[in-house]
């Protein structure tokens, strides 16, 4: 099988060396992505290769709705053989060695080096440019080792991550109508309910916009990076202009001001209000009905402050935006 959308980026097509065992519902693959061969590919998996190589290695599986991504320029995503990655996970701009196991809801952030047989427990992030020694268990946020693994620990938690991949149901994907002509919705996505998109919007492949009870409202230039749920089950959720979602967001009822960027595997709990520039960090949760203040990095599970937006930070976020406007404007060409 072959994943529901393949693309090339900059006249450069993914490689595979043999045909993949499975690809599921909704999975993408992208660019420069190289895989080696027998790799499972689980519903609305992405790997995107826009701007770095992805290289992955022999029997890769990746779970459902996780994302494999590179940072432009700087970092490619190497993972070498027999690496198994959970749901709802990041490895982002990183090299994961032979035999890893990444559990559910992990991110892995740029420039990171995960050593041969490590276990990354669930819910834990690796923080940018972090070594990972080999032999070890690591769990939360920051990720530090916990023990030395146990023998036959790494292939018994590779063995329940795979079955229940195996497992996972697929949903087909619905449809998505960008209404104006400077609006990126990506053909993976899923957008149901009273979803509004304003100009220079984006939602990015495998996203599943869910307007179960109040509407999702997303302002000029909000762009939605892949995997990202969002979920209303009361009022309904208002994302306001220039703000970014990194991968696999999950954010419900609430708002989020303009110029924000909320990273990569957060999650906004029911009832949470995020004030105009906000730097939220990968991996961190609010509690509902938490208001983070303008102007600040937030992070931890649950947020709390950490230091004041410096002007590195805010040029950055600005620099997000106008990345994610780019590839927009490209994808909207190339996607079929």
């Amino acid at each position: 099988m072959t994943p529901d959308l393949l693309l090339p980026f900059a006249e450069t097509e993914p490689a595979f060396a043999a045909r993949p065992v499975w690809c599921g519902r909704g999975s993408a693959v992208i660019g420069r992505a190289s895989l080696g061969a027998q790799a499972w590919l689980g519903d609305d998996s992405v790997i995107r290769a826009d701007g770095h190589d992805v290289v992955v290695g022999d029997r890769f599986w990746l779970g459902a709705r996780s994302t494999l991504h590179i940072a432009a320029d700087v970092y490619p995503c190497i993972v070498g053989d027999r690496v198994t990655v959970g749901r709802n996970a990041v490895v982002h701009a990183c090299t994961v060695g032979d035999d890893g196991v990444i559990e559910d809801e992990c991110v892995v952030l740029d420039g990171s080096v995960i050593e041969d047989g490590v276990l990354l427990e669930a819910g834990s992030t690796v923080f940018p440019r972090s070594t990972l020694p080999s032999g070890f268990a690591y769990a939360g946020s920051p990720a530090r080792p916990l023990r030395r693994l146990a023998p036959g620990e790494l292939a018994e938690r590779a063995e329940r991550l795979r079955e229940a991949a195996a497992e996972d149901a697929a949903t087909p994907p619905g449809d998505a109508l960008a209404l104006d002509p400077t609006v990126f919705v990506a053909r993976t996505a899923r957008l149901r309910g009273r979803v509004g998109l304003a100009p220079g919007a984006s939602v990015f492949f495998s996203s599943t916009l869910e307007a179960e009870v109040g509407p999702i409202v997303i302002g000029p230039n909000v762009n939605v990076q892949d995997n990202c749920v969002l979920h209303t089950r009361a009022e309904g959720l208002v994302i306001e202009r220039d703000t970014t979602l990194g991968h696999n967001v999950r954010a419900s009822d609430g708002r989020i001001g303009p110029r924000c960027l909320i990273g990569m595997g957060a999650t906004l709990s029911p009832g949470t209000i995020v004030a105009e520039d906000v730097l939220l960090a990968a991996g961190a949760a609010t509690d509902p009905g938490q208001v983070l203040d303008a102007g600040w990095l937030w992070g931890g599970r649950p947020a709390r402050a950490i230091a004041r937006l410096d002007e590195d930070k805010r040029a950055m976020m600005r620099r997000t935006v106008a990345s994610y406007g780019a590839y927009a404007r490209a994808y909207r060409r190339l996607q079929p």
